[in-house]
């Protein structure tokens, strides 16, 4: 593993402005331009289905990527900038998805209902009373069966740089109530300043 010294250049977020600010200077480093590969995959082997929502999507690849395998698809995320960018691809693109300004810890609405949820990098961005302010809204969004896949920072990944690490039993506690944990392994987030990516979780839950 190489010195975390190579990500020094990452901006340091902390609020909504931080995001917009890292996506109007083309510097967000988890902004890959395309699905993280755990994604792809669960979505070739058919576990990502029906309606579905990518939280915290970022630019969107994720909703993208299910609009283009026939799936109806949502994308909320708190930066504005980043949801303009994921019209624009949309539109370029010629997929029909659903792009909002939205707050992930207070989902509400008759169309906010889904069969699959996509996180890839907000998690971990929460700290703990946000984190179950997230798992309350999430379970509200999501039907009895469906599920919510999550990518985020892991505690096995060294340094201090970047998000806050995750463990494994802070998920298992997370969502201990109202939801069946289903997996936890070890997986990759891919991001622009780090050619091997970074260290992380990949979570799989149903809710019950």
């Amino acid at each position: 593993m190489p010195d975390d010294s190579d990500a020094s250049s990452a901006p340091v977020v902390h609020g909504i402005d931080d995001f917009d600010a890292s996506y109007r200077d083309g510097a967000a480093p988890w902004d890959i331009g395309r699905p993280q590969i755990p994604f792809v995959r669960l979505l070739d082997a058919g576990e990502i289905r029906g309606r579905v929502l990518d939280v915290g999507c970022g630019t969107g690849e994720h909703a993208l990527m299910a609009a283009a395998a026939g799936l109806a698809a949502t994308g909320i995320d708190a930066a504005a900038i980043a949801i303009g960018l994921a019209r624009e691809k949309a539109a370029q693109r010629s997929l029909d998805v659903r792009f909002e300004v939205g707050d992930a810890l207070d989902m509400s609405g008759p169309e906010m209902r889904f069969d699959t949820v996509l996180d890839c990098g907000l998690f971990h961005v929460f700290g703990d009373d946000d984190r179950v302010r997230f798992v309350t809204s999430l379970g509200g969004v999501v039907e009895p069966g469906g599920r919510y896949f999550m990518l985020c920072f892991s505690d096995k990944q060294p340094g201090d740089w970047g998000p806050r690490r995750v463990r494994e039993e802070e998920l298992r506690q997370s969502f201990a109530h109202g939801w069946h944990v289903d997996s936890i392994e070890d997986s990759v987030i891919e991001v622009t300043i780090r050619p091997e990516g970074s260290q992380a979780w990949l979570a799989m839950f149903t809710r019950v």
